[in-house]
């Protein structure tokens, strides 16, 4: 009795090591990097902000394409500071990222991380606004932010007889400028509008309604706003309710945010040229890829703009936001 319990003391004893050995094996082998990404392809993505709706639909949608193909997406958010997106930006290429993914804080200034970028061979591109530099990026994806404010101008112009109109503006990104001078082409062909005084708002809600608070001040008449993005028409239009103005303005933005299509439903805002930022991101997954296989992308690609107004907007499916 005493041997066989000696025998299969020293089977289990022999189980044990054999198992622990396959455990350390299959340890060694294993990927032990945070999240599992060793061995993968590292990719960067840096925003002007996440504190914006749009930008994290289109940081969503980058990621689960890039993850399905089994790489890894390092985003990064400079809070609206040119230099410290230049500083991430010059971290994502040091971490050895394959490509970068620009939303630039400002189209000008972001030019010597792109310098840098290119010399170390790690291709960019640029997504919802363009940069200063084409040569800087291997392409650029956006919305046709041109149409979106003539859109936004035709419908002012069939809907009202005439108006004081004021802007809110972000000088620093190239696809608001788009935007605004889309408007303002458009509405110079209609006398019986006058831009009567604009504000820099950045894009932020926090910043455009103090900024609309000053202009209502200064200019009591205004009965129009045309602002860059949602955010800002949001701030406008609190604003204008703390004034007790809110249903004598026409509120005009861009983007088509859930809250906006709310608004105009309501009857709070006048209309918004709807963007689809799952189709910025895909596409620009697409163009990623193409230069990652070594094929040549598209240097500009343009998505067009749906205005949603109180007409439509319950047939609207808010198709790129949900």
């Amino acid at each position: 009795m005493e041997k066989r319990e000696q025998l299969f003391l020293g089977f289990l004893a022999l189980m044990i090591v054999l198992l622990i050995a396959m455990g350390l094996m299959q340890f060694l082998g294993a990927d032990l990097s945070a999240r599992q990404t060793e061995g993968r392809r590292k990719i960067g993505a840096v925003y002007m902000t996440l504190n914006n709706p749009f930008y994290e639909v289109v940081d969503e949608e980058i990621r689960t394409a890039v993850e399905n193909r089994g790489d890894v997406l390092i985003s990064r958010d400079p809070a609206l500071s040119v230099e410290r997106q230049n500083e991430e930006i010059e971290e994502l290429i040091a971490d050895g990222v394959k490509l970068i993914f620009i939303n630039p804080v400002d189209w000008r200034r972001c030019g010597p991380a792109l310098a840098k970028a290119q010399r170390a061979g790690v291709p960019v591109i640029a997504i919802d606004t363009n940069v200063e530099a084409d040569e800087a990026v291997v392409s650029t994806v956006v919305s046709d932010n041109f149409l979106a404010g003539q859109q936004c101008a035709r419908h002012l112009a069939a809907s009202r007889q005439g108006g004081k109109v004021a802007l809110l503006t972000h000088a620093q990104a190239r696809s608001a400028q788009d935007r605004i001078q889309g408007f303002l082409d458009t509405i110079s062909h209609h006398p019986q509008f006058e831009v009567v005084d604009q504000e820099e708002c950045q894009g932020q809600l926090e910043i455009a309604m103090p900024a609309m608070e000053r202009m209502i001040e200064r200019h009591p008449e205004i009965n129009v706003v045309m602002a860059l993005n949602d955010p800002a028409a949001m701030g406008a239009m609190a604003a204008l309710r703390q004034a007790g103005r809110l249903d004598g303005v026409a509120v005009y933005g861009v983007d088509g945010v859930t809250e906006t299509r709310d608004l105009i439903a309501q009857g709070h805002m006048q209309a918004t040229a709807g963007q689809d930022p799952r189709g910025i991101g895909r596409r620009a997954v697409e163009e990623a890829y193409k230069v990652l296989q070594g094929q040549q992308p598209e240097p500009l690609v343009k998505l067009p703009t749906t205005l949603i107004t109180r007409e439509n907007v319950k047939h609207s499916s808010g198709e790129g936001w949900e």
